[in-house]
């Protein structure tokens, strides 16, 4: 029976990693790529699309891998998620970018949540959501749900907003910066991009679209914004622990849950800043940290039902569009007033 158990999960891990296989290579599709689709996006949906409608046929004993690329895996593609970024690239930005990521981070997070409650939507929709919408989009929304260990269908959902806007902001940057509708400089345009763009993907198309000079610099201050899931995941897991205390736990349970791989992540970024792997290993990782990423959120996917949106409501994608337009007028202010 025990064989039988642990053959089954390990045939559930390479099922997930069939799965991410397919993803990315239908992210090399022309079409995915002229619309930013990241196999992590695909991944979830090709997951959701299995989940609703083969899932039954799936034997009961591939269950605990898929959970385990959902917990684990994802864990350790949070962690190699690092070697994108160096901080020496925090330094090339400046004061102003930090500033404005900052400000912007902890507004549409606090700002979100506080806005959760006043719709009287589930918090922790809300706060993934907040936390998609203001960091990096679905990895930071992995991050949080790796932290705060909640359903998978509520992930999705937050996932699902951020793809909406987010691919919506890609398009509409470029125009409204080529008409000048968005009348600012190519640097504070940049930094705009970077702080306030859903996706690392999506700062990369839309930079793109309007010049090497913005997109260097969204690159840069997007990256920031991806370093500040690390203190903004060290607090969730303070709160987390500060919930299970209120509810009454087991004494054993109610300590601070500190998310080690966010650490882990920051020791990688610091490993990284030294330069010390040849750029093909870096580039290698990254690739290899992508398929992993896109196996967690296909295992994600999996456990998804559409019956879970009706569930949701519309409520997740009215605070999705809320802050959309906070990050609209708040970055553009920011960028006028602090980016010279």
């Amino acid at each position: 029976m025990m064989k039988e158990k642990s053959a089954g999960k390990y045939h559930g891990i390479l099922f997930m990693a069939l799965f991410a296989c397919a993803a990315c290579y239908i992210g090399e599709w022309g079409m995915m790529k002229a619309l930013s689709l990241s196999p992590l996006i695909i991944g979830i949906i090709l997951g959701m699309v299995y989940a609703n409608s083969l899932r039954n046929h799936l034997p009961e004993t591939w269950g605990p891998g898929i959970k385990f690329c959902s917990k684990s895996v994802l864990r350790l593609g949070i962690i190699l998620y690092g070697f994108r970024l160096t901080f020496q690239d925090v330094m090339a930005v400046g004061v102003a970018g930090i500033t404005v990521d900052a400000i912007i981070v902890a507004t549409t997070i606090l700002g979100g949540v506080l806005v959760g409650r006043w719709l009287k939507m589930d918090r922790d929709i809300a706060l993934l959501t907040s936390i998609g919408s203001g960091i990096c989009g679905a990895a930071a929304v992995l991050g949080a749900e790796a932290t705060m260990n909640t359903k998978p269908y509520k992930t999705a959902v937050a996932v699902a907003t951020v793809v909406i806007f987010g691919t919506l902001s890609m398009f509409l940057y470029p125009v409204g910066y080529r008409m000048g509708i968005i009348d600012l400089t190519p640097v504070q345009m940049g930094v705009f991009s970077g702080a306030t763009l859903h996706e690392v993907a999506h700062a990369v198309g839309a930079g793109n679209a309007m010049g090497e000079d913005i997109s260097n610099i969204a690159i840069i201050v997007k990256m920031i914004r991806v370093m500040l899931l690390v203190p903004v995941l060290l607090i969730l897991g303070w709160w987390v622990a500060a919930r299970t205390r209120r509810k009454g736990a087991e004494k054993g349970k109610t300590k601070v849950a500190i998310p080690w791989f966010a650490v882990g992540f920051l020791a990688v970024i610091g490993f990284n800043s030294f330069g010390l792997l040849p750029g093909a290993v870096v580039e290698w990782i990254n690739a290899f940290d992508t398929f992993l990423l896109t196996m967690a959120m296909s295992a994600l996917g999996a456990e998804t039902s559409f019956a879970a949106f009706r569930k949701a409501g519309a409520k997740p994608f009215v605070l999705a569009a809320i802050l959309y337009v906070w990050l609209l007028v708040a970055g553009y202010l920011l960028a006028k007033l602090i980016v010279f």
